[in-house]
């Protein structure tokens, strides 16, 4: 007899946008008032505002805190991907965003089509991170996300370095640190690779 396959834990709904911004005012954030007509279910900061990679050490999983791995140094040069538009607002919201847990086991070159061909845009890393400062659970142990939205430029013309960010949780080995076991972080994957534990992030749309 074999045990069952894990499966993933229903969401929390996300809180009004207005509930979203007082919780990242208490986390410390120096952020704009929220506009008065932002419509959408998710509030995002821009990486403009606030660097993704000072939102990620907010983050909490049973207490500990969030990092980044320590060989992603050029995380900043990750931009929205070609084709992502994300808007020119410090503060924006994006609709419907989803986890993409029916991509496990696929890689983002064979996904990014399939979620754009359904009319969805790809998450970007501060839009996975801003999520899990206001859901933390959607870093859940073997449902966790790549957010393809966000690619670092390559070394030549039209191409694109071959890494992709994603939020999981550390297992303390190697250099993450035993310190760090249990801890939501945010790491990169190749975009050929595929992993059972890793869906593909999108979101049904942005506004400002």
């Amino acid at each position: 007899m074999t045990d069952a396959a894990p499966t993933a834990t229903s969401l929390p709904v996300l809180p009004p946008l207005a509930d979203q911004h007082a919780h990242l005012l208490s986390l410390g954030l120096d952020l704009p008032p929220l506009p008065d007509d932002l419509d959408g279910d998710l509030l995002v900061v821009h990486p403009r505002r606030i660097p993704v990679a000072d939102l990620v050490p907010l983050l909490r999983l049973g207490g500990r805190p969030g990092f980044v791995v320590e060989d992603l140094t050029d995380l900043a040069q990750f931009v929205p991907a070609p084709g992502v538009e994300v808007p020119d607002a410090d503060l924006y919201a994006v609709r419907d965003p989803e986890r993409g847990d029916e991509y496990a086991d696929q890689s983002p070159d064979e996904v990014d089509p399939q979620v754009r061909a359904r009319g969805r845009d790809l998450m970007t890393a501060s839009e996975g991170v801003c999520w899990a400062l206001q859901v933390p659970e959607v870093v859940e142990r073997n449902w966790c996300f790549m957010t393809t939205g966000s690619r670092k430029p390559g070394s030549r013309p039209g191409r694109l370095d071959s890494r992709v960010p994603a939020l999981w949780i550390s297992n303390g080995t190697g250099r993450d640190g035993r310190d760090n076991k249990d801890a939501p972080k945010l790491g990169w994957c190749w975009a050929g690779n595929r992993h059972t534990w890793l869906g593909i992030a999108s979101v049904g749309g942005r506004s400002a």
